[in-house]
């Protein structure tokens, strides 16, 4: 289209773009018919599609959203090539599914593997830093299983699929607090949900605990912020 054929008057060409009205009414059906098609495709590549997605199937999903498009909209194209690379894209990612169960190693390799983020109630700074995940971003996840303390938490992973999973200790112990730190409140309200232990320290980095000593580092990471640790 030459430039001189633009004008913001045209209302026709701006809604209609440059085919006639009827050609509306098919991409109407051809959508529904594609429609119909992709919901076959995602149900034929299994249930994880419906859930947290792995990076494969994740540009599984992003390709099959790349490849449905133009057959509904361009009046050039046909809707059978469109058929033909859904029909592709569900075969390569069930034979790539196929070829991670037989072979862990290519399955680690295709979606990554699961990372620890706590250990013991200590955070694991160098795994956060590798996988790019905030202390605030974890304590959120942390906080919405109603775990206020590091130290009630045996483990927690980052698994490849991109949730956490959390394991909490058996026995609750001290830790370090990871109330929100816009909530300046919480430690001035009568609350059960913590109880201060002042013989004990807690390290603002990675939520090591040890008898209280202001002045000496941590011996996990090297800081020297501490805050009194708390039990649940």
């Amino acid at each position: 289209m030459k430039k001189e054929e633009i004008h913001l008057q045209d209302w026709e060409r701006i809604l209609l773009g440059q085919t006639p009205p009827v050609f509306l009414l098919e991409v109407f059906i051809r959508t529904v018919i594609i429609y119909i098609i992709l919901l076959f495709v995602a149900r034929w590549l299994g249930k994880r599609m419906n859930g947290q997605l792995t990076i494969m199937e994740l540009a599984v999903m992003l390709t099959l959203g790349a490849i449905v498009s133009v057959p509904m909209q361009m009046e050039d194209r046909g809707l059978l090539q469109g058929v033909l690379l859904l029909i592709v894209a569900g075969l390569f990612q069930r034979g790539i599914s196929w070829i991670g169960f037989k072979w862990s190693r290519m399955e680690d390799l295709i979606t990554g593997k699961c990372s620890l983020m706590v250990e013991d109630g200590v955070l694991n700074l160098e795994a956060m830093k590798s996988d790019r995940i905030t202390k605030q971003q974890l304590y959120a996840q942390l906080r919405t299983q109603k775990i206020f303390n590091l130290g009630d938490v045996e483990r927690v992973y980052l698994e490849a699929c991109g949730i956490f999973s959390i394991l909490r200790t058996e026995v609750p112990r001290p830790g370090l607090p990871i109330f929100p730190p816009d909530d300046k409140g919480i430690y001035k309200t009568d609350t059960d949900a913590f109880t201060e232990k002042e013989h004990l320290q807690a390290c603002k980095n990675c939520g090591y605990v040890m008898p209280l000593n202001n002045d000496e580092q941590c011996k996990n990471c090297g800081a020297k912020e501490w805050v009194n640790a708390i039990s649940s």
